[in-house]
């Protein structure tokens, strides 16, 4: 085990471990540490605490001190340095004819160094580019491709529930969402449900996801179930409300109702002998599974 404390370098991104070197560290202190780049300011997420060593990534660095008034002024001027970074990166961008997307830049606390982050269709060849930014500029020049979900987080913007988007507002890394999960949630028959503005699928798929495994047994689409109104079968279900609407054999008609209202049929033939009527949901189900 060893000492350590969670330092993050953005807003909405993971804290990484640094050793605090004694110093006294409070929630959201703005500390100076030191990297692979040099000397970064971060803001303290994690106060120190022990951690087993398996997740300490070596060497462990430290905490070099407090930020300072001084410190936050070269920042401020990193910021300006950064912008006008990307100006000349854009207009070299386009005399070399190179099919790239600039989004930011950040300057190393130093500035020593500044990263361009771009996104493009396909791989680029950028030294060219590296080498005449690098001589306008005077400093060391990295550029980093990403892709539609880090642009996403880069720019901003607003999503489909008319809300923030969550990795522009808290999602510190990105986990892995599958088709699976929206075809568990019934949006497999309407595309546009289930992407986001970064045109991937969204992230939010996977909160009610994991709400449904958690879930003691929530029925499923195609059951055959008995409701107080009669026997019917289940076309659809919100796990969020927990509810589930049910077309019935009788008439047809669609009703909502509680899961705890339901009653799972152990048969796919009513008790009416109705055969035929739990048939025509059985074909429906599948033509609709097929559309």
């Amino acid at each position: 085990m060893a000492l350590c404390a969670g330092i993050s370098f953005k807003r909405v991104a993971r804290s990484y471990w640094f050793d605090p070197a004694g110093i006294n560290l409070k929630e959201n202190d703005r500390v100076l540490v030191e990297t692979a780049r040099g000397p970064e300011l971060g803001v303290v997420k994690v106060v120190p605490r022990e951690v087993p060593e398996d997740e300490i990534q070596a060497p462990l660095k430290r905490v070099l001190r407090l930020a300072q008034d001084s410190d936050s002024t070269q920042e401020q001027k990193n910021r300006e340095r950064a912008r006008q970074a990307l100006s000349v990166c854009s207009e070299s961008v386009v005399r070399l004819g190179l099919p790239m997307r600039l989004l930011q830049a950040e300057y190393c606390f130093d500035a020593s160094q500044v990263t361009i982050y771009f996104t493009s269709d396909s791989r680029v060849d950028f030294r060219d580019l590296v080498r005449e930014v690098a001589g306008a500029l005077r400093c060391k020049v990295q550029l980093h491709q990403v892709g539609a979900r880090d642009q996403a987080r880069m720019i901003g913007g607003v999503g489909p529930c008319g809300l923030t988007l969550c990795c522009a507002t808290f999602l510190s890394e990105f986990a892995p969402v599958s088709m699976k999960m929206a075809k568990d949630q019934s949006l497999f028959l309407n595309p546009v449900k289930f992407s986001g503005v970064c045109g991937k699928l969204m992230c939010c798929l996977r909160y009610e996801h994991e709400g449904e495994e958690e879930a003691q047994g929530p029925p499923q689409i195609g059951e055959v179930v008995k409701t107080p109104s009669g026997q019917g079968r289940i076309v659809d279900i919100e796990l969020g409300s927990m509810m589930a609407t049910v077309r019935l054999l009788d008439g047809g008609e669609e009703i909502q109702i509680l899961f705890d209202e339901l009653t799972p049929e152990k048969t796919t033939r009513c008790t009416d002998c109705k055969g035929c009527a739990v048939d025509q949901l059985h074909a429906d189900a599948d033509e609709a599974v097929t559309v």
